[in-house]
């Protein structure tokens, strides 16, 4: 009898595992917190086929009182994503939580974790915060890749960015490279989407921090490309699936915005309505185009914020007239936006972007006592490039880093003087260089 019972048990136990098993292997990638706000986190998951997906969460002042958010169930259509909202949170609340699939507990092997943004006006100084971005992030994938030594390494960075103490990160576009195999239909763009993804290295940095996306020519389509690529629509549409931003100000291009304390952060698309490079015959090709830029100047007009991100994938200042410096591409309308800055008036602008496969400070003074900043910051993994990296006649003095890594970026102190401390992390987690900004010194 005892035998029978021992037996039994051993059935029911090994059953149970391998449930459990099975539904890890259904786990495709995630889960990734998306955006916070005060009252609202999106969570997001992508399944290897069809599945029920919920998610658990707690308050970790009250880890006893399990919450279930809604049951989605994957589909193919979707390429097995679910975005799940979780809603009527409270402000300035930290919580954890659990994944499952078709009703059971995905184990992961690390903390899954999210947090609410803080109630702060009107009741004191705003709260301080620190973020971490960067650009370029090539994963390889040898059937599809040139043949050589490999373009991506070091993805030990992801495990470095994870270990920080920042809230969230920005992604500054190149997020993944589409090769040529994948640009040219919808299940190459979703494949290629879905491995950069599911790199394992990535996982950890997923689902314990929030994250904010704009994309760059390798994560729109091919190399340069602009707003001739025929695929555009379907680039959008998958992006949106995998990276998914708080807003959408038009339903066409991949343009945002969100809040993080006092700071306001402009998401912006350089690629939907870029003048082709060959377009000589145009008198002021555009790279943000008409409706976008005006869009952006009536934001900063509006705003009040601290410090104001402009986020684009190419430099914005670097005076050079190459490759894919706003000054080659469209300087008239790099000019009036600079102008229009200066006359409205609008202070505590910096800019952030990517793209040139190395890191530098730039500064640019509109009047004698304003400067305009851009923190360039690439390669995350993929090659590094040299190629303009010492030719940017407006590059702050001793900012190049010319090796994989990323930025962290602490916003502090009261409202009368935030301060803006950047320091640049390689992939090993040694800091390169740390500079400090006060708000008072971006104000006209």
């Amino acid at each position: 009898m005892k035998k029978n019972i021992f037996y039994i048990s051993y059935v029911i136990i090994f059953f149970f595992n391998i449930s459990l098993f099975g539904q890890s292997q259904l786990l495709q990638s995630g889960p990734m917190n998306a955006y916070s706000t005060m009252r609202e986190v999106l969570l997001w998951v992508q399944t290897k086929s069809e599945a029920k997906v919920q998610f658990k969460y707690w308050n970790t002042n009250d880890p006893a009182k399990k919450i279930e958010t809604e049951t989605v169930v994957t589909s193919k259509e979707k390429t097995f994503v679910a975005q799940i909202p979780v809603g009527l949170l409270e402000p300035a609340q930290k919580y954890e939580y659990e994944l499952y699939i078709n009703d059971k507990l995905v184990k992961r092997p690390y903390k899954l974790k999210f947090d609410t943004l803080p109630l702060w006006k009107w009741r004191g100084d705003a709260p301080d915060f620190s973020f971490i971005t960067g650009s370029c992030a090539y994963i390889n994938d040898t059937p599809y890749d040139r043949p050589g030594k490999p373009y991506g390494s070091d993805y030990q960075i992801f495990d470095k960015m994870a270990q920080t103490d920042a809230g969230f990160m920005l992604w500054l576009g190149d997020n993944l490279y589409l090769r040529e195999a994948d640009w040219d239909s919808k299940m190459g763009i979703e494949y290629r989407f879905t491995h950069a993804h599911s790199l394992p290295e990535l996982q950890p940095l997923w689902g314990g921090k929030h994250h904010f996306f704009i994309w760059d020519d390798h994560d729109y389509g091919n190399n340069n490309s602009d707003s001739s690529f025929p695929m555009k629509t379907t680039t959008q549409e998958v992006f949106r699936n995998f990276y998914p931003n708080p807003t959408y100000i038009f339903d066409e291009g991949n343009v945002s915005f969100f809040q993080w304390a006092d700071c306001d952060f402009f998401l912006l698309d350089n690629r939907t309505w870029r003048s082709p490079d060959n377009r000589t015959d145009l008198s002021n090709p555009t790279i943000l185009g008409e409706k976008q830029l005006q869009w952006l100047l009536d934001a900063l007009s509006n705003s009040t914020a601290s410090f104001k991100f402009i986020v684009m994938g190419g430099q914005f200042i670097n005076p050079l007239k190459i490759e894919e410096t706003y000054e080659n591409i469209a300087p008239q309308e790099k000019a009036y936006l600079i102008e229009s800055i200066r006359k409205l008036k609008i202070g505590g602008v910096l800019f952030l972007t990517g793209d040139v496969h190395h890191t530098e400070l730039s500064k640019y003074d509109i009047t004698p006592t304003y400067p305009l900043y851009d923190l360039t910051v690439s390669p995350l993994t993929s090659g590094v490039s040299r190629y303009m990296s010492k030719l940017n006649p407006l590059q702050v003095e001793n900012t190049l880093v010319e090796e994989h890594n990323f930025a962290k970026i602490d916003v502090k102190g009261p409202l009368s003087d935030r301060k803006l401390i950047i320091t640049v992390i390689n992939s090993e987690g040694a800091e390169k260089w740390k500079k400090e900004i006060s708000s008072n010194d971006l104000k006209f």
